[in-house]
């Protein structure tokens, strides 16, 4: 995997600030004061430093924003970066500021100033997840340069040194999460993703592998419909965290794993086809939050399962009009092929149900096009049975920064698919498109398991840079749901 920037801590001095020959990056407040390491840095600098802090320029940058002196004078550092920060700083703010120096980050490092900050965890994981970057495949002049070593200078380095460890769990795990996504169809293949969760028994969590064989015992005949027309082979893998309370019921994360998404004999456009890669992002957000909860020890007891398929259009592929059974025993109608998560899903919710009897249950998925319709590309939507654990979610996103809006479910939306001739139809058509797709889902789930689904597809690849993270994979929802599971089970 892509394995993240691990900065180190050294305690605030005047030294490696004349020493870098990378960049030197100074947190300063909106008013910029400069503190007495700062005030020296500018004397060697001959007012430079204190002449950029006096423009307009400076001025106009919001908290989180930075501006840069190349190559200046009296330094050897090759450039020196200054950064918007206000000494009581929002957790978005310290993130942020963190991003624009690892935005910027090159071969030679950088040593960052980081004295009298209060948020220095949160400035170092802004840093560690825009340093981020997926160039396996590129070669040439166009491959990926060596990332510096990155020293934060700070009051307090061994309290720095211990802040950082559960932040590094999490970078590690939305790395982990973005590396699923943006890799390729033809490398990402179901077994290769098994293959990959598989590898994470050397952290201390229990994983098993379903093959075709223990699905079609199991009667899983809607996930198994789904991928029926691929030379990939269908599976289910569950992870599972005991860091909790022995024999306490485990909370469930379900997660969407079509490692390629052709839409079938409903085939999709060719335009945009490239990005179905990512629809197991889903899977991907469950595998991270996996990653990250034996990382840092979580003390609570967690199950992750994901269901890996891939829907390829063939002689052998399901067809509209088909009729599958379900593992729970409901029978579906499938209206269109394209619609295929939702019967990936119901077949792995009814499992975890059925196997765990979890206290909760969440799943997410890169499910729906309508949901970008509905909130574009700043919220996932979230739809719940349960209005104390969509709360909880809600607040978490909030505190992590992000965007997740809850959504209806109802019974006129589930009028929307019921079928003629089955028990349901997997599609109630483009009206509410996303909501009758949650519906759908809240029919295997039972009425005593809190429950909530998000809906993913409009944040988990970007075509843009973010604030976090560089253009495609972002890893939304594996700082969430930590956050959740920190809240809900080991608050």
């Amino acid at each position: 995997m892509t394995l993240p920037l691990t900065p180190e801590f050294a305690p605030a001095a005047y030294e490696p600030l004349a020493a870098a020959e990378g960049r030197v990056v100074l947190l300063l407040p909106p008013e910029g004061r400069l503190g007495a390491l700062a005030r020296r840095l500018n004397r060697a600098a001959r007012g430079a430093v204190q002449r950029a802090l006096d423009s307009k320029a400076w001025a106009k940058l919001k908290p989180g924003e930075a501006m840069e002196l190349q190559w200046p004078a009296g330094l050897r550092a090759e450039a020196v970066q200054l950064v918007k920060l206000p000494a009581r700083a929002t957790v978005a703010e310290a993130r942020k500021a963190g991003a624009a120096a690892g935005r910027a980050l090159g071969e030679a490092g950088a040593v960052v100033l980081a004295a009298g900050q209060r948020r220095v965890a949160d400035i170092a994981l802004g840093l560690t997840l825009r340093a981020y970057d997926f160039g396996r495949y590129r070669t040439g002049e166009a491959a990926p340069k060596p990332r510096g070593t990155v020293t934060i200078l700070v009051d307090d380095p061994d309290a720095a040194r211990a802040a950082m460890v559960p932040v590094a769990a999490v970078a590690e795990g939305v790395c982990f999460t973005r590396d699923l996504v943006n890799e390729p169809a033809n490398v990402l293949t179901t077994t290769d993703f098994a293959s990959r969760l598989a590898g994470m028994k050397s952290l201390g969590l229990s994983v098993e592998v379903l093959e075709e064989k223990d699905l079609e015992k199991l009667g899983m005949r809607a996930l198994l419909g789904v991928g029926q027309g691929s030379e990939s082979p269908s599976k289910v893998v569950v992870m599972e965290w005991q860091g909790g309370k022995k024999g306490e019921a485990p909370f469930a994360f379900v997660g969407k794993g079509v490692c390629f998404d052709s839409g079938g004999i409903s085939i999709k456009p060719a335009a945009g086809m490239e990005e179905m890669t990512m629809d197991m992002g889903g899977a991907g957000v469950v595998a991270g939050l996996m990653r990250t909860l034996a990382l840092r020890k979580a003390k609570a007891n967690v199950v992750g399962l994901v269901g890996l398929v891939e829907n390829m259009p063939d002689g052998r592929a399901q067809r509209p009009g088909d009729i599958v059974a379900s593992m729970k025993g409901d029978t579906i109608e499938v209206i269109n092929t394209d619609a295929e998560g939702r019967l990936v899903l119901a077949d792995v919710l009814w499992y975890a149900q059925d196997r765990f009897s979890p206290r909760g249950m969440i799943d997410l998925a890169t499910l729906t096009g309508a949901i970008i319709i509905a909130l574009g590309h700043e919220n996932a939507g979230v739809f719940a049975n349960d209005d104390r654990l969509a709360a909880a979610l809600l607040k978490a996103a909030g505190a992590e920064g992000e965007g997740a809006w809850r959504m209806p479910l109802g019974p006129a939306y589930d009028e929307m698919i019921k079928s003629r001739l089955a028990d349901m139809k997997n599609t109630g058509g483009r009206p509410g498109g996303s909501i009758t797709a949650a519906q759908f889902l809240r029919r295997f789930v039972r009425d005593d398991t809190p429950w909530c689904h998000i809906d993913i597809a409009g944040v988990a690849l970007q075509s843009k840079d973010t604030t976090l993270a560089p253009k495609g994979a972002t890893g939304w929802g594996v700082m969430t749901l930590d956050r959740l599971v920190r809240d809900l089970l080991e608050g």
